[in-house]
């Protein structure tokens, strides 16, 4: 008798101890201080107080990736490439990986075209967005959302 009247509290106590593991689960997918504040103070750092129009850039990425740890980009930038028109650097940022920096490439007038790939990691869905700076200090970037089914950099 004493079996079947511990039951019910034993049922609440493991949908309980399971709604908290689930819990911690999340916690441990999302990197702690990821956010888009500071994917937006990441790219201020690159660009510093000026303005990042939208347009001239490319930002490819495949909209729903299986693995995270070897997601292909590849970005192109919209110049003649010439000594007084080229573009100086190109960098990619994220939202929600440990560091919103991925990376930054120098590129000069001799390098022929504006263009990179590369395969990176992300540790979760989320945004994101390559920014070009061309010789006349104008910036300009692109942004894309990744969809990622199997996460990579959980270590925080």
């Amino acid at each position: 008798m004493l079996r079947g009247a511990m039951m019910p509290v034993l049922q609440r106590r493991r949908g309980v101890m399971g709604a908290l593991s689930g819990l911690a689960a999340v916690a441990l997918v999302r990197p702690a201080g990821a956010s888009t504040e500071r994917l937006e103070a990441a790219i201020r750092a690159f660009a510093g107080d000026a303005p990042v129009g939208a347009g001239r850039v490319r930002l490819e990425v495949p909209p729903l990736v299986e693995n995270g740890n070897a997601v292909p980009l590849t970005v192109s930038v919209d110049s003649p490439m010439t000594p007084g028109d080229h573009v100086r650097r190109i960098a990619v940022f994220n939202e929600r990986n440990p560091q919103p920096n991925v990376i930054t490439a120098l590129i000069g007038p001799r390098a022929g075209r504006a263009a990179l790939s590369t395969r990176i990691r992300l540790s979760t869905s989320q945004r994101l967005v390559a920014v070009a700076e061309m010789s006349d200090g104008g910036f300009w970037s692109d942004s894309a959302q990744v969809v990622v089914t199997l996460a990579a950099c959980v270590e925080g």
